[in-house]
């Protein structure tokens, strides 16, 4: 694209800074001229380290600043809802993190707001950006014979802070705000919910459609947390996920799909690696690993946010399959405390 999308950082935490800003620093079609944080000092710095003059410290100058056409919302969940709809309401495009909000009325909010501005709303669940996702997803459609069941999985292992210190670089950060977020995530069980049934959920609908009905359970050990839901699609398929925290091992995450003349799975690497995912495809009596060389998701979505703002088309994900994925992670809550069947 000859004209890029003048985009701006609001919310320069860690994934900001180990993920966004390093993909947005190599992607075709964008340009980042300006960072907002409510920390002077953390603002300060990320915007010197990628050579920005501005630096803003409230959103409401950011709006102010004629020169941002879309806004890429890296803030803590809690904060989506109230962000998102000022810059929607300022004319500006948003590419939002996961999860699209905090709930399911803060997102049915955001629905209408957009059908109302006719702006584009992505939603940041990047996954759906991986080489070998995609890969499994035209598999699915056209050599699986109909999906009939699946296990999909997320496991944090206890392993994963070695690896995140390994491969994240140095992080600009205030003691203050990180013991603020630390208390905001003590609430694990809604946190953990909530941040990895995103992922895991809608990666079970890009791949196999929307969700019918489910049965959930869950089970606490300390600071341990695992769910365990028994779904089924609209299509007829009944699969496990699973979304545990924390357990002995390496991060794990993946998703496994039989059908009537094939079979495939899909093993997700850890982001930060930007190792496109693994995919084993049976069909005929063969399976095909494909090679995938493209594995930064992160620089992916956001040339697919600029490439939608600019040619048009439509957001994947957008805000309705942001709004999916809340009412699931709700239907999963909600499923453990009755002990009843969900439908959706």
């Amino acid at each position: 694209m000859s004209d890029p999308v003048r985009l701006a950082l609001v919310g320069c935490g860690r994934i900001a800074q180990v993920a966004h800003l390093p993909a947005v620093e190599k992607a075709e079609g964008v340009e980042l001229v300006a960072v907002c944080d409510p920390s002077a000092a953390v603002a300060g710095s990320v915007a010197g380290r990628y050579g920005l003059s501005a630096a803003h410290t409230d959103q409401g100058s950011l709006w102010g600043d004629g020169s941002v056409e879309a806004v890429l919302i890296a803030a803590p969940d809690r904060f989506h809802h109230g962000l998102a709809s000022e810059a929607l309401r300022a004319g500006r495009h948003v590419l939002v993190e996961k999860p699209l909000a905090a709930t399911v009325p803060e997102a049915g909010d955001l629905v209408e707001l957009v059908d109302r501005t006719g702006l584009t709303l992505q939603v940041g669940a990047m996954k759906r950006h991986d080489e070998g996702v995609r890969y499994a997803r035209r598999f699915i459609a056209e050599g699986l014979g109909g999906a009939r069941s699946f296990s999909a999985w997320y496991r944090i292992g206890d392993l994963r802070p070695g690896i995140e210190a390994t491969l994240f670089p140095p992080v600009f950060a205030e003691a203050g705000a990180r013991r603020r977020e630390a208390a905001v995530k003590a609430d694990r069980r809604r946190y953990l919910l909530a941040t990895h049934g995103a992922h895991v959920f809608d990666t079970v609908r890009f791949l196999l459609g929307d969700v019918a009905s489910l049965v959930a359970r869950h089970r606490q050990d300390d600071r341990d947390h695992v769910w365990q839901a028994l779904v089924t699609t609209t299509a007829g398929a009944v699969g496990t996920v699973t979304i545990a925290a924390d357990v002995p091992g390496v991060p794990a995450e993946g998703i496994e799909v039989l059908g009537a003349s094939g079979a495939v799975r899909v093993d997700l690497h850890f982001p930060f690696s930007r190792r496109a995912a693994t995919v084993r495809a049976y069909r005929d009596g063969a399976v095909v690993v494909p090679a995938l060389t493209d594995g930064d998701v992160y620089e992916r979505q956001v040339e697919a946010f600029a490439r939608t703002i600019r040619e048009g088309g439509h957001p994947d994900p957008d805000v309705r399959d942001g709004l999916a994925a809340m009412r699931l992670i709700e239907a999963t809550a909600t499923a453990v405390e009755t002990g009843s069947e969900v439908r959706l």
